[in-house]
């Protein structure tokens, strides 16, 4: 059974929405947030990335740069750039990029289903980001952004969602990265009540992307469960700001990595030694993108090359059985030296929207000795890993498009 509630959402009027909605905290620098945010006063960075409206050498983890965050956030409720719905409402969310949508329900789910085990991750989270999600919520005393989570699709659910998408939409832009964003607002009520039993009988829900920020929302559940003694469960900070997309919506990018050494190889014993465990399906100097699982390219002195792992063993494992997990087996460990990626500071992560030219930077510039292309997790995958309660490798999916943040704001009371 997944709770999932209606809310009443601080939002931007329709004519504002275009100016307020932001990319998301965590896929922006302090730098390139506030060059972003340059001339929109508007804009929901200015809440989420906070510092960008204090000194450039401000530490963006101080008290001050929280209290900032909340100090806009209560400006632009009071000045109307944020307004809230009168009554508890659930919102379809749909994006549309180079020609494929994803269509969500936002809603809140309950932190208690992630202390169950009913709320299912794939990734470990960090202390600190953790901590900065905690840190930021309790200052601002709301959801800033919502979590994205997967479901196993349900017929029933998806019919309800095209009834509304046939009416007139509250939002509807295109934003400058091409994405084109549109809400539809759910305040009928029976279509309220339909939603809220429809998704009691989901029996998981799964964190696609915002690990940290769901941990931080139980988290901060519990504190204040804990701390309240008149605590009935029905609370407003008992709920969490997410949007719920089925698992046919959705589309995992690969999440590439570069390496700062060869592990005391030359470029050419390096290759030699891939060549003892993988057949070569192809070399160019051209990018060459992994086009079947297994597959992994490399992009070493101004070439390319994309290998096939000759001994790969499918197991009853779903972690041993991922692109991430073949790659490490057959050269992170063995060649590379490279035995935990999420502690190792020899390796980086680039998301595959960046292109395999990214790649060709990194490596060119000199900053990286080698990178590698992998084929994208798929959907089964992830949701076999978080079935079974296990971990992926770090940085194993990415997903796009990303979803605008300011669009929908959850007050905690």
């Amino acid at each position: 059974m997944a709770v999932f509630k209606p809310f009443r959402a601080y939002r931007p009027a329709p004519i504002n929405a275009f100016s307020v909605a932001s990319r998301p905290y965590d896929v922006l620098n302090s730098s390139e947030a506030r060059q972003e945010a340059d001339g929109n006063p508007k804009s929901f960075l200015h809440v989420i990335k906070p510092e960008i409206g204090l000194p450039e050498n401000t530490n963006p983890y101080s008290e001050e740069v929280y209290q900032h965050g909340a100090d806009v956030f209560n400006d632009f409720k009071s000045k109307g750039v944020l307004s809230q719905d009168a009554k508890a409402c659930f919102y379809i969310y749909r994006l549309t990029m180079d020609g494929r949508t994803q269509t969500g329900v936002v809603g809140c789910c309950n932190f208690e289903e992630y202390f169950s085990g009913q709320i299912k991750k794939h990734e470990l989270t960090r202390v600190a980001k953790e901590e900065d999600r905690v840190k930021h919520v309790e200052a601002l005393n709301a959801n800033a952004e919502p979590v994205f989570f997967s479901y196993r699709a349900k017929s029933e659910i998806n019919d309800l969602i095209d009834q509304i998408l046939a009416g007139p939409t509250e939002y509807d832009f295109v934003a400058a990265d091409k994405i084109r964003h549109e809400l539809w607002v759910v305040d009928d009520e029976s279509k309220i009540v339909a939603f809220e039993k429809l998704f009691e009988d989901v029996p998981s829900l799964y964190v696609a992307d915002g690990h940290h920020r769901t941990a931080a929302a139980a988290r901060i559940g519990q504190k204040r469960k804990e701390s309240n003694p008149k605590h009935t469960g029905d609370e407003e900070y008992n709920l969490f700001l997410a949007v719920l997309f089925s698992d046919q919506e959705l589309e995992i990018f690969e999440y590439n990595r570069v390496v700062k050494d060869l592990n005391g190889l030359s470029e050419s014993e390096f290759i030699s030694e891939i060549k003892k465990c993988c057949s070569v399906v192809s070399d160019s100097p051209e990018p060459i993108r992994p086009s079947i699982k297994g597959d992994f390219s490399v992009y070493i002195a101004n070439h390319w090359y994309c290998f096939r792992p000759v001994n790969i063993t499918v197991t009853q494992d779903p972690v041993s059985n991922l692109d991430v997990s073949y790659l490490s087996d057959v050269v992170f460990e063995p060649i590379l030296g490279i035995k935990d990626q999420r502690k190792d500071e020899r390796i980086d992560f680039v998301g595959g929207i960046r292109g395999l030219e990214e790649l060709e930077r990194r490596v060119n510039s000199g900053e990286m000795a080698v990178a590698f292309a992998l084929y994208p997790a798929s959907m089964s995958e992830l949701l076999a890993v978080a079935d079974a309660g296990k971990i992926m490798p770090p940085k194993s999916t990415w997903f796009e498009p990303k979803l605008r943040s300011g669009l929908f704001v959850h007050e905690l009371e």
